[in-house]
């Protein structure tokens, strides 16, 4: 979009659309209007939508003066959402590879590299106007929202915003596409140094720089891999999987993300209610949403480390893309419970 004229014609198809489809979420009315979910924030800014400067390092480090908020993250096929604090925040790193480590009710790994857009948005919903903070990658998909609830600390984040509100107020984002990464075939994979990389894995970390090493997408390495370290189950395992824990009151740790923010669940899931295609974890501080027909492929992997096995069950899209992982809920320094082993192990 370059124009107002073309903002304006948005905007009032978005309205068109909200008159039709009143329930439609404005991810997927971005989707049928042929746009990203950020250009059709956008066109909200100067009435319930305020843009934010792209400081976002020095955004994040103020959340906790927020208080009980809910954080929401989430992919194509999975969604995560924590009521809580953001507790603990560390940054890592230096320039444009800077990444914080969230820790406390809400767990998060943050790619600053991955954050391109930020608003303040207030909603109108049935239970009255919603205050949220909601930020997004180049392409203009979100990487994470964190919505106020009633015992927030809102006169904070009108300061918050005030301090952060960006200079240019206008409608228009440029947008740009992801590059497809290159990977290496399978008849170029060096297979016995890969294997034998896996197997002398000291830390499930190590994993990240054996991919890049080899110049693997994740899929194709628990794909190529030895069954003994990786094979396929079906792709519906997750259901039986978070029934079991569910009834075993088995702690599990559950990750999901996208290019700017990694969240993650640990402890126990109770209420697990299948709804059509999604199957959902609703407990009180904590829901999932897992979109079943995004989920193409699951496998269990299993990967060294100092303290035995780490076992997980990994679930990927159609395009390869990691939807998300579950394992049992472990420490550094302390093994995986055998009893998350065995419900891996039941799978087929």
């Amino acid at each position: 979009m370059n124009t107002a004229i073309e903002t304006t014609s948005l905007k009032q198809a978005w309205t068109n659309l909200k008159e039709q489809e009143p329930k439609l979420r404005i991810r997927d009315a971005a989707k049928k209007l042929g746009v990203s979910e950020a250009e059709l924030l956008a066109t909200g800014i100067g009435e319930n939508v305020i843009r934010l400067s792209e400081d976002f390092v020095e955004q994040l480090e103020k959340f906790p003066k927020l208080g009980r908020v809910m954080s929401l993250t989430r992919n194509e096929g999975c969604v995560l959402e924590h009521k809580g604090t953001f507790q603990k925040i560390e940054v890592h790193q230096a320039g444009p590879q800077k990444i914080a480590t969230v820790i406390g009710p809400i767990e998060q790994r943050v790619f600053f590299s991955g954050w391109k857009f930020g608003f303040a948005v207030v909603s109108e919903t049935p239970r009255g106007p919603m205050f949220s903070l909601q930020y997004f990658d180049k392409a203009g998909d979100a990487v994470m929202k964190v919505f106020l609830q009633e015992d927030s600390d809102f006169d904070f984040s009108e300061e918050l915003v005030k301090a952060h509100t960006h200079a240019d107020q206008s409608s228009d984002l440029a947008t740009e596409t992801f590059e497809k990464a290159e990977y290496v075939s399978k008849n170029d994979l060096d297979f016995e140094s890969f294997t034998s990389d896996w197997e002398n894995m000291k830390d499930t970390h190590d994993f990240f720089g054996m991919l890049r090493k080899y110049k693997l997408n994740r899929l194709n390495a628990v794909e190529w891999i030895d069954d003994k370290w990786a094979y396929e189950v079906d792709r519906l395992s997750v259901r039986s999987v978070l029934e079991t824990a569910s009834d075993i009151k088995l702690p599990i740790m559950i990750f999901a993300g996208n290019k700017g923010n990694i969240q993650i669940h640990q402890g126990k899931v109770k209420t697990i209610k299948q709804l059509g295609d999604w199957l959902n974890v609703m407990d009180p501080e904590f829901n999932m949403h897992l979109n079943e027909s995004v989920v193409d492929r699951a496998f269990v992997v299993h990967k060294n480390t100092t303290e035995g096995l780490v076992s997980a069950l990994e679930l990927f899209d159609t395009e390869g893309e990691m939807v998300a992982q579950f394992f049992g809920l472990r420490k550094p320094g302390i093994p995986q419970k055998p009893e998350w082993k065995a419900i891996l192990d039941s799978l087929n």
